[in-house]
């Protein structure tokens, strides 16, 4: 029963959405949209999170009437400083959504209201533990921009359309369901404008069954972790499938991630709050992991999950002191200059506890290609790094479909051998993608595990046999592929192809003898 009213809250939500596209459709690009949509979906939900705080406390005071939303800003100050403090971030009344939202369609200076309230939340934050989380957190939501409408008076009608439409979303109770269903939008907006992810902005968005398999895979064995890591955490889908999974409080000192793209590092933490994950319990950073990590101070993480870009360029030996940094230097050869993709594997490797699992999506082409990148595979082996390699089906992802791989790290390993699993047959169909059902991921994970050879699916290979390839890690090269084709009985087909061409030459004669009679 709960199922079908989770499914029915859902479709319901994702109609509500499909509404504001329909609405806006021809005045805000698909990708700009998402980002207008998730800015104003934030602002009502910390403004009723705010408001139900405030209201909860006072009717447990006794004032069973007190509603936040209709007290004067003078009075609400004097307990700005306080919700700071435990919130992270203060709102006006005046300023709430519902308040913000009543006023909007006869407010000729709409743009300029949210740009002002906008403003004010983040430097509410200002001086407090909360500032890193909350600076800059509106930046993509520019009310100003032509992107929304060619003059004020259009920019602020698609305001008006823009509000109305998130404020008649049915989030229902907060308490009940409003975190999956702002999770549930935040997905499904993704996957509506996902033919563009990978492509614009720098957005590399991970399917939800991709992330499950990848977070599942790195959390194996355990039930609480100290924290969980992202290098390359896009709009933070593998750091929240950790706390889905785990449950957010067993993931004692919270999440980390990094990002270069300054949209979805918006996108990131706001993500984290539409989750409910606490100021205090998570930290994004943004900058170039690779040349510029911000969390020397937070490693070593015990689950490190990530879905880094495939094949971009970066400075490698261009840049001389690179060699020299303690993430890259133990194996002596950089990755090269335009696949930096070992290049996120060694800097997972280099911030992994030593109780820890790191899983990472690689471009295949890492685990066979010579020259430095050989060079990086024999360090990882020769060291006992790598746990397992899988191959995964291809086109999972939108916008490629590219066949990728997960390799699994660990600094601790029970032996000296390496698990190879051949995935590539585990999915189903869906229109022009393939998809990982609940028992394609059930069996991988179990496989994982258990780490059982099983013919034509699993290898556990020794180092011995790793070296004499050469250091290659495809893992077609040491897991027997199947063969589906037809067993075809020669002597049967020769004897069939006999009678054939004796009943031809039958046929022949008869013919002939129809055609003599015919000319007679």
């Amino acid at each position: 029963m709960a199922d079908i009213r989770k499914d029915q809250e859902r479709e319901e939500l994702h109609r509500a959405i499909w509404a504001i596209a329909d609405e806006l459709r021809g005045s805000v690009d698909g990708w700009d949209f998402k980002s207008y949509v998730l800015g104003m979906m934030f602002y009502r939900y910390i403004s009723e999170n705010l408001a139900n705080y405030i209201n909860e406390g006072e009717q447990e005071a006794g004032n069973t009437d007190f509603d936040y939303a209709l007290l004067s800003d003078e009075d609400a100050k004097q307990a700005g400083e306080d919700l700071v403090a435990t919130k992270g971030f203060f709102i006006l009344p005046s300023e709430l959504f519902c308040n913000v939202r009543k006023n909007a369609a006869g407010d000729e200076n709409l743009n300029m209201t949210l740009e002002a309230v906008f403003r004010h939340i983040e430097e509410s934050a200002k001086g407090s533990e909360s500032e890193d989380n909350f600076a800059g957190l509106f930046d993509d939501i520019d009310v100003n921009s032509n992107k929304l409408g060619a003059t004020v008076a259009k920019r602020n009608a698609n305001l008006v359309k823009l509000m109305e439409g998130v404020a008649n979303m049915g989030l229902g109770n907060y308490k009940e369901n409003s975190i999956d269903a702002f999770g549930d939008a935040y997905e499904y907006l993704m996957s509506m404008y996902a033919s563009n992810a990978g492509k614009s902005g720098g957005e590399f968005f991970t399917p939800q069954e991709v992330s499950e398999l990848l977070t599942r895979i790195a959390v194996v064995g355990k039930t609480e972790v100290n924290k969980v890591y992202d290098p390359a955490c896009g709009s933070g889908s593998l750091l929240l499938k950790a706390a889905k999974i785990l449950g957010k409080g067993n993931v004692r000192q919270g999440f980390f991630g990094q990002e270069i793209n300054l949209t979805t590092y918006n996108l990131c933490r706001i993500n984290m709050f539409l989750h409910d994950i606490d100021f205090d319990k998570f930290d994004i950073a943004h900058e170039d992991t690779l040349l510029s990590p911000q969390h020397w101070d937070e490693e070593p993480f015990e689950v490190i999950v990530s879905n880094p870009p495939y094949s971009i360029k970066w400075e490698g030996d261009d840049n001389p002191v690179l060699i020299n940094d303690p993430r890259f230097s133990p194996a002596g050869v950089l990755a090269p200059k335009s696949k930096a993709d070992l290049a996120f594997i060694m800097h997972a490797l280099s911030w992994l506890a030593a109780s820890g699992t790191a899983a990472i999506v690689c471009f295949p082409g890492i685990m066979y290609r010579s020259g430095a990148e050989k060079k990086i595979r024999q360090y990882l082996i020769d060291n006992n790094f790598i746990d397992c390699i899988i191959q995964l089906p291809g086109n999972l992802f939108f916008g490629t479909s590219i066949a990728t791989c997960i390799m699994v790290l660990k600094r601790n390993k029970a032996d000296n051998r390496t698990l190879f699993i051949d995935a590539s047959g585990e999915c189903v169909k869906v229109t022009n993608n393939n998809k990982l059902t609940e028992e394609n991921i059930a069996k991988i994970v179990d496989e994982f595990s258990f780490r059982a050879d099983v013919k034509y699916f699993a290898r556990c290979v020794p180092y011995e046999e790793i070296a004499g390839q050469g250091y290659n890690l495809s893992v077609s090269t040491y897991v027997e592929q199947e063969d589906t084709r037809e067993v075809i009985d020669i002597v049967k087909l020769n004897a069939e192809i006999e009678q054939i061409v004796a009943r031809e030459q039958v046929l022949r004669e008869e013919i002939a003898k129809i055609i003599a009679e015919i000319e007679v």
